[in-house]
């Protein structure tokens, strides 16, 4: 362990912790933030009159037009002259949200990704490659002041030019690869068109996150790359990678619940959820002072998973996100999220771990056609061969979440790779609006 006085506290101690820096930061973003100190007024709340951490659920929520309402500045908690470094999300659902971070939140922030990478198995001995892309997106100087926090040696990459990424890997004697899932898979598969087996390296840990993956995907790079494949979780409005990650015992994410408080509620009644239940992930950040949230609603599906860690870690455990209230998607009535599509593809021998679902209209009718490639060992012009995968496939889907989908197999490589987060539904619909 990185920290382990904190990583180990009971849980008396801990929420201890959590109280007092939850009424310290309640009380500073009511002074400081005018969009909170209106949001807890409307709702009749005095940060004075939280006494217990269950009085929290009496706060507002924040959500996403709170933070693009207040671009690019107004969140922030301390003056702007405090302020070392911005960065923002994507902007890929409309207005970026951009994040400020004191010198103290980033001192914190490389503390906490240093815990993510200890509980990968990474120690100081390391050689860390890191994919993530660099600048605004917070995923590479995320890891890349994690990785020298710990102590390791920290190969600053970035993402792009996927040949040359093998090539480091090979050259440097990389044992911990940082990159989203799905781009391990490339590098794996760019290794082996150039003839380098990506399991003959020193290459021992993939730190994986940034976007949803299925415990298929996760026995498909393990197997194909040799590694012991690491489920990280952050998001920028939260703080960026850093907030929950796996331990080697790969069950379950701990959250580092001395930093950050985790509710799961029903999206539809926005009340809390048993443990074991799905529902919608909810931070609440206790340390962070550029600008913290408090209540966000990160719109990403998740479970609290019940029980203690071998690892002895006391912080409690979130379930992999399986994928996000805004990307689920209604097929003649049923709920499908496309991490849910990947977990029955990989299960079947003859398609490889890579796929589209793609949205068009045929007249009034929505349709939904996932695309699958089919594995380069298999016998494409076959044509009789390819229906009966195409029928396999199908019925795997139908089976598995109680609903048909139009399934159409390509080739090899016929999928559009990325060299970051997989665009897993393209969405034709409105192509023509």
């Amino acid at each position: 362990m990185f920290q382990p006085e904190l990583e180990t506290m009971s849980r008396e101690a801990l929420e201890a912790l959590q109280l007092a820096r939850l009424r310290t930061q309640l009380a500073r973003v009511y002074v400081n933030v005018p969009i909170y100190r209106r949001k807890f007024d409307e709702a009749g709340f005095r940060p004075e009159q939280l006494e217990t951490l269950a009085d929290l659920a009496r706060v507002p929520f924040t959500v996403k037009d709170d933070l693009r309402e207040a671009y690019p500045f107004a969140m922030f908690a301390v003056p702007q002259r405090d302020i070392v470094r911005v960065h923002s999300s994507s902007g890929t659902t409309g207005q970026v949200s951009v994040v400020g971070y004191t010198r103290g939140d980033v001192e914190r922030w490389s503390d906490l990704m240093a815990r993510t990478l200890a509980c990968a198995g990474a120690t100081a001995d390391d050689v860390v490659q890191v994919t993530y892309g660099y600048g605004l997106f917070t995923g590479g100087l995320g890891a890349h002041y994690g990785s020298e926090r710990l102590g390791a040696m920290t190969i600053p990459v970035s993402g792009g030019n996927t040949a040359r990424q093998v090539q480091i890997l090979k050259d440097f004697g990389v044992t911990v690869l940082a990159c989203t899932p799905s781009y391990a898979l490339l590098i794996a598969e760019t290794a082996a068109s150039m003839g380098i087996d990506v399991r003959e390296l020193p290459l021992k840990i993939g730190v994986f996150g940034a976007e949803p993956w299925s415990e298929g995907m996760r026995k498909q790079i393990e197997q194909t790359m040799g590694i012991r494949a690491i489920d990280i979780y952050g998001l920028s409005e939260v703080m960026g990678p850093g907030v929950a990650s796996e331990c080697v015992h790969q069950n379950g994410l701990h959250v580092f619940e001395d930093h950050f408080i985790i509710e799961i509620i029903d999206p539809q009644t926005m009340l809390p959820v048993p443990d074991g239940e799905q529902g919608e992930v909810v931070f609440t950040t206790l340390t962070k002072e550029g600008i913290p949230v408090i209540r966000y609603r990160t719109r990403d599906i998740s479970r609290m998973v019940p029980g203690e860690c071998a690892c002895g870690r006391t912080f409690r455990r979130m379930e992999r996100v399986t994928g996000r209230t805004d990307d689920m998607l209604i097929i003649r009535g049923v709920n499908v999220y496309p991490s849910q599509i990947e977990q029955v593809l990989m299960g079947i021998s003859g398609v490889a771990p890579h796929y589209q679902v793609v949205l068009d209209k045929r007249g009034s009718m929505d349709t939904v056609e996932v695309q699958v490639e089919v594995s380069p060992d298999f016998e494409f012009d076959e044509i009789r061969e390819l229906e009966a995968l195409q029928r396999k496939v199908s019925g795997a889907i139908a089976a598995t979440l109680a609903v048909s989908v139009d399934v159409k197999l390509v080739e090899p490589r016929a999928i559009q790779r990325s060299e970051g987060k997989a665009k897993r539904v393209v969405d034709l619909r409105n192509k023509g609006a």
